[in-house]
C-alpha cells in the first residue's frame, strides 16, 4: 500500500481536537487519504496525487465538483445580499417548491430541511401523526439516517442477523450505542424484496409507515424485484400505512423525480437530498397535500412541528434550483449522457471480468454502479453478505488508487458517475481495473501453474 505521510499527519493533528480526527465517522477509511481540492470528475490529495472520482462524496455530485452553473447561482445570492433572514418566506424557497412539484407529478407540496436524516425523521413523524399509529417497518440493508428508529440493520454480519427469514421479523440491531431499547418494540425489520413479511407485520402490528430505499444503494446497488414496489403500494393502500420512499441517494440522480418516476410507483411521502443540490447541504420532504398540511394543521393534536434555523438557507436553496434546472435542460440531456457513460462502464467491466474468468456481476442504475464478486445480481442483504467476495472487492479498490482512480475504500459501496465524466475517463478507468485485476490474480494464477 502506498504511503500518505501528509494525510496521516493531518489526521493525527485533527484527532487532538476531533474524536478520530474525522467529523463524520463514516468518512474514516484506510488508507486515510486527505483530499484538498476537486474539480469536475477529479480530486487531488494533499500528497499531490490526482484521482478520477467515483465516490462523489457519497453521491451528491451528479453534475461534477464545482459545476459552473451551480456555483454562479450561489455567487449571485451572496452578491445580492440574500442573507438568512429567519423571518417569513422568500422567493427562493417558493421557486424551489414550484420546480420540485413541477418535476414530480405525484408531489403536491414540499418542505425544505438540511440533511436526509432530518427529512426521514420528519417523514416518520408525519406518518405517525396521520395514522395515529406508532409502529414502522424497515427493510434490512437500507440506511435512512442517524436517528433512533432507523439507525439499525444495515451491513449486519450474517452470524448476527441470522438466516434469511420469510413471514418473520428480524431482531432490531442498532448501528449505534445510545438507542433506547424501547425503539426495538416499534420498529420491525424485514428483508428487502419480501412482500410476504411486510403483510405479516401489517397483520401483527398497527403500522404507521414503511420506509425504504426503492433501490438499496448503501450496500451497492440492489434493485427491487419486478412487482415489489407495486406490491408495497397495494399493501399500503390495504392496511392504511404511509409508504415512504427514501430517495436521498436515488432522487434526481436517476431521473427528475428519482426512481419513483422510473418505476411508476408513487409513494405517499418521498425524501430527496444529495444530488438535488450537487453537493450543497439541503434535503426535501415532499408528498401528498393531506400529509404535508399536517405541518400547519389547525388541530393541535395533529399538527407536526417543523422548525430549523437553517431550513432553505439561500445558498443551498439557490444551488438546488440551479441543479434541477440544469438537469431538466434539453429534455434531460444530462441523464442521457450519464446513461451512456454508465452503459459504457458496465459493458467494459463485464468484458474485463469475463476475460479474467472471475465470477462477478455489475449492478447498475443509470450513473450508479457496483461490482459484486458473485455469480448473480443480489436481491437483498443476505445475498450480498453470503455470496459477495468482499476481500477481493476491497483489494481492487486499494489497487485502483495507484492508477489514479478513487472508489470509496469500503467494499460494496456504490460508485457514481457525474456529468463531468467523459468517455475517455471511463476508458481510463476500465484500463485501471484491467491492470489491477491482473495484478491481483497473477499470484493466484502462478500458484496453479
Amino acid at each position: 500500500m502506498a504511503n500518505y505521510p501528509r494525510s496521516e499527519a493531518i489526521l493525527s493533528r485533527n484527532a487532538r481536537f476531533i474524536p478520530g480526527g474525522v467529523v463524520s465517522t463514516n468518512r474514516a477509511v484506510d488508507p486515510p487519504i486527505v483530499f484538498e481540492k476537486a474539480e469536475g470528475a477529479w480530486m487531488w490529495d494533499v500528497e499531490g496525487n490526482k484521482y478520477l472520482d467515483y465516490h462523489a462524496a457519497f453521491g451528491p455530485y451528479v453534475l461534477g465538483h464545482g459545476d459552473a452553473s451551480v456555483n454562479d447561482a450561489v455567487r449571485k445570492v451572496i452578491d445580492d445580499k440574500r442573507s438568512l433572514f429567519g423571518s417569513g418566506t422568500t422567493e427562493l424557497e417558493g421557486r424551489l417548491g414550484e420546480i420540485v412539484c413541477g418535476a414530480v407529478p405525484f408531489v403536491d407540496s414540499i418542505q425544505v430541511l438540511n440533511t436526509g436524516s432530518e427529512a426521514t425523521y420528519q417523514a416518520l413523524r408525519l406518518a405517525r401523526a396521520a395514522t395515529g399509529r406508532s409502529h414502522i417497518i424497515k427493510p434490512q440493508g437500507g440506511y435512512h439516517g442517524w436517528h433512533n428508529d432507523v439507525a439499525c440493520n444495515l451491513m449486519t454480519p450474517l452470524e448476527v442477523v441470522g438466516k434469511r427469514r420469510v413471514a418473520e421479523e428480524y431482531p432490531f440491531l442498532p448501528i449505534s450505542a445510545g438507542i433506547p431499547e424501547e425503539h426495538s418494540r416499534l420498529v420491525h425489520i424485514v428483508n428487502f424484496n419480501d412482500l410476504e413479511s411486510v403483510e405479516v407485520m401489517c397483520q401483527r402490528y398497527p403500522i404507521a409507515a414503511l420506509i425504504t430505499e426503492p433501490i438499496l444503494q448503501n450496500i451497492g446497488v440492489v434493485h427491487p424485484l419486478p412487482g415489489y414496489l407495486e406490491g408495497l403500494r397495494r399493501l399500503a393502500d390495504r392496511y392504511g400505512f404511509v409508504l415512504i420512499f427514501d430517495e436521498v441517494k436515488t432522487g434526481f440522480r436517476h431521473a427528475l423525480g428519482g426512481y419513483s418516476a422510473i418505476s411508476g410507483v408513487h409513494p405517499d411521502l418521498v425524501v430527496y437530498g444529495k444530488a438535488i443540490a450537487n453537493g450543497y447541504p439541503i434535503a426535501v420532504i415532499a408528498g401528498k397535500r393531506e400529509l404535508m398540511d399536517l405541518f400547519i394543521s389547525p388541530d393541535a393534536s395533529k399538527r407536526v412541528l417543523l422548525a430549523g434555523t437553517y431550513n432553505a438557507h439561500p445558498v443551498p436553496t439557490a444551488a438546488a434550483i440551479a441543479t434541477i434546472e440544469r438537469l431538466a435542460e434539453d429534455d434531460g440531456a444530462v441523464y442521457r449522457h450519464l446513461e451512456a457513460l454508465g452503459a459504457r462502464m458496465q459493458v467494459g467491466l463485464e468484458e474485463i471480468l469475463r476475460k479474467d474468468g472471475t465470477a462477478a456481476v455489475v449492478a447498475r442504475q443509470g450513473s450508479a454502479f457496483c461490482l459484486y464478486f458473485m455469480d448473480h445480481l443480489p436481491v437483498d442483504w443476505h445475498d450480498v453478505a453470503g455470496n459477495h467476495d468482499a476481500a477481493l472487492d476491497g483489494r481492487l479498490r486499494e489497487m485502483l488508487l495507484s492508477h489514479g482512480v478513487y472508489f470509496f475504500q469500503l467494499p460494496m459501496k456504490q460508485c457514481s458517475l457525474s456529468a463531468a465524466h467523459t468517455e475517455a475517463d471511463v476508458d481510463a478507468t476500465l484500463l485501471a481495473v484491467e491492470r489491477s485485476m491482473a495484478a491481483i490474480l497473477q499470484p493466484v494464477a502462478g500458484s496453479l501453474s
